[in-house]
């Protein structure tokens, strides 16, 4: 029996911008999901999830990964819960060479499920590394990050970006630009999350964001401006001590950007009123800048506070389910047990 445990992240800039080639900043924090995986003597899969945002299911089905198990869940909740991990076990039956690689699975996560923290990425991410190892083939984490991009990419439709996959791979920020992953450096940012309880379509919103940017010149040039936004973040992220706690000057121009990215991507038609109402809560508290973090649509918001005044503003906000401190996660995917 292995387990692998991968992180979430939150965007401090750059979403739906990288679909098209911009660069992106992720930042991997400390909820993770865990996947376990124990080699069968048959080519079955069997699956057990408790915790993605669902209510629990076990179901086994034979080893053709793509069918779909026979089991009585709405189709829309069992697709996002089955796709990756089918995808994942795909990937790594097809690394260590062994296509008929039965699996016994169990799958736990602290990250609800389409919320815009990379629950999906970090399923795909330790899934595999779960399953190569349980098969004696282990992964780099480049090679996983590889892997599970081209995972997310097939559920995806070809929509996916390599953000959210190698940032969970490799932890701490990273940045992404098109095929360009690199990890840089960052202090510890004070990251506070606000989570209205729900998910937005991913496909849906990356479909509506590229039919403006088809028909409007002023969406390309606003896709541009993100873009540029994240390209200003990264040179102050540069001048920073990341073995320091950020200063307050530092937190301060982060979070203006912050502020306007979450406003360009609310032109683009990708956030929600549970989002905005959480963003304003957390700027009137005090909160240096705030965005949506992830696809939109609903989810979650992302903050910069130091103080605990952002976490309490959001816990009394209308339409915000829970809200949390995320510490930045330094280490990415990483073997739980044996």
């Amino acid at each position: 029996m292995t387990v692998c445990s991968a992180p979430g992240k939150v965007y401090l800039f750059g979403e739906h911008a990288v679909v098209y080639g911009e660069p992106a900043v992720p930042c991997a924090i400390e909820r993770r999901a865990r996947v376990t995986a124990e080699p069968r003597s048959d080519d079955h899969v069997r699956v057990e999830a408790e915790d993605l945002s669902l209510d629990g299911f076990t179901v086994e089905y034979d080893g053709a990964v793509g069918d779909h198990p026979d089991v009585d869940v709405e189709r829309s909740l069992l697709d996002a819960a089955m796709g990756y991990i089918d995808a994942a076990v795909s990937q790594a039956r097809e690394a260590a060479g062994e296509p008929d690689a039965g699996f016994d699975i169990a799958v736990e996560s602290d990250i609800p499920l389409g919320a815009g923290l990379g629950s999906s990425a970090a399923v795909v991410v330790a899934g595999i590394d779960a399953a190569t190892r349980a098969l004696g083939e282990p992964l780099s984490p480049r090679e996983l990050a590889d892997r599970a991009y081209r995972a997310e990419y097939d559920v995806q439709d070809g929509q996916a970006s390599r953000a959210d996959t190698f940032c969970s791979a490799m932890g701490g920020a990273v940045r992404v630009e098109g095929d360009d992953c690199e990890r840089i450096k960052t202090p510890n940012l004070p990251f506070v999350v606000g989570f209205d309880g729900g998910a937005g379509d991913t496909g849906a919103l990356v479909a509506g964001v590229r039919e403006l940017k088809a028909e409007y010149d002023f969406a390309a040039d606003t896709v541009t401006s993100i873009g540029d936004i994240v390209r200003e973040g990264e040179r102050i992220l540069e001048t920073a001590d990341p073995d320091a706690e950020p200063e307050s000057e530092l937190l301060a121009e982060l979070g203006d950007l912050m502020n306007f990215n979450h406003g360009l991507l609310s032109a683009l038609g990708v956030s929600a009123r549970s989002l905005d109402s959480m963003v304003w809560a957390a700027r009137d508290a005090g909160a240096h800048g705030a965005k949506l973090t992830g696809a939109g649509g609903g989810g979650c918001i992302v903050a910069l506070d130091p103080t605990p005044e952002t976490e309490t503003a959001l816990s009394f906000t209308q339409g915000c389910a829970d809200a949390f401190r995320a510490e930045l996660a330094t280490e990415g995917v990483r073997v739980e047990a044996p």
